[in-house]
């Protein structure tokens, strides 16, 4: 067998189809998504990155959290923005694999991310005299330091044993590149990634989503003997989180049991929207449910936009102005 049947330099990208013109359309549509997803991450990163007030833990997390979702977004609308274009649907073996990289480096920094949240709420609501003797902002570095470094070594070591397998085809049924898909393609036992991908999805995935759960049951245990002011409040700061975690571990729960089928068994339409659901309900989710719920970052945006407003009506006033002055001028001479 030939070196490149066993090392392809080529992916094909199967459920892509000739939609003829209307491709045209959808192009339009994910590309509004994709300029939507930009702005509106841009926002919140601008906000607590200008705004003073908002340099603290839980805001630092949540522009994280928006940066992380430009990193995965833009690990995958460009390649997919082009392929609704193209007529052949090929990719590369190494864009492939750094697609592979950036893809699961991207979801598994948002659950590390969300992990230090919770952690960051537990300390705030059942801590709250010790808050800021331990969310200090070493503390902070700290945590985000582990958040990205481990995400990074694991999908890392993942990425590296499916490089290093003979494959023996190029054909993936998929609209993005997936590890579990290339494994299949394998000519020789995947045995040992099937044990490393289960154990770093356990360590990666479930240890982040379980920590969670149980910050939010001591949570619900402090709010049941505390007072409704107090609950209103502590519901106030973690409604948002919540809201993204549920999110989040919905559209990762589907990527994760769809790598897992078989092509064969799952409608390709599902595996369409499954695919798309991963990448943009949740960088779409995440700056509207913390820009909207949060008063401290809906305050700030808010007094924002209204100061840009009024410049921008200062600005057209004075040129309209100066426009009558040279036209007085101009008439006059």
């Amino acid at each position: 067998m030939s070196n490149n049947s066993l090392n392809p330099l080529y992916f094909q990208l199967t459920l892509f189809s000739d939609y003829g013109p209307l491709r045209y359309l959808f192009f339009s549509l994910c590309l509004l998504v994709y300029m939507t997803i930009i702005s509106a991450n841009a926002v919140i990163i601008l906000t607590v990155f200008l705004e003073k007030s908002l340099h603290q833990p839980m805001y630092i997390f949540i522009c994280c959290l928006s940066l992380n979702s430009l990193y995965g977004s833009a690990g995958f609308f460009p390649r997919f923005l082009m392929d609704i274009l193209s007529d052949t649907h090929l990719i590369s073996r190494p864009f492939c694999f750094i697609q592979i990289y950036v893809i699961y480096t991207y979801a598994s920094n948002e659950l590390t991310i969300l992990g230090i949240m919770a952690y960051d709420r537990f300390v705030a609501i059942c801590q709250p005299l010790h808050y800021h003797s331990k969310m200090t902002f070493r503390m902070v570095r700290h945590l985000l330091g582990f958040a990205v470094l481990y995400p990074a070594f694991a999908c890392g070591l993942c990425v590296y044993l499916s490089v290093r397998l003979p494959l023996c085809g190029n054909k993936l049924h998929r609209i993005l590149c997936s590890n579990w898909s290339v494994v299949r393609l394998s000519c020789v036992d995947t045995t040992v990634n099937s044990i490393v991908g289960r154990i770093l999805t356990l360590t990666t995935v479930f240890l982040p989503l379980l920590f969670v759960l149980y910050t939010y049951l001591h949570i619900l245990l402090v709010c049941s003997r505390s007072s409704s002011e107090f609950r209103g409040k502590a519901l106030q700061t973690c409604l948002p989180h919540i809201l993204t975690f549920v999110t989040f571990s919905f559209s990762l729960f589907c990527e994760l049991s769809l790598s897992r089928l078989e092509a064969h068994q799952v409608n390709p339409f599902v595996i369409v929207v499954l695919s798309l659901e991963f990448l943009i309900i949740p960088p779409i989710n995440n700056p509207l449910v913390y820009g909207l719920n949060l008063p401290q970052i809906r305050g700030v945006v808010f007094s924002s936009c209204i100061k840009t407003s009024h410049k921008t009506k200062t600005l057209l006033f004075r040129s309209k102005a100066l426009l009558e002055y040279v036209d007085f001028i101009c008439t006059h001479d």
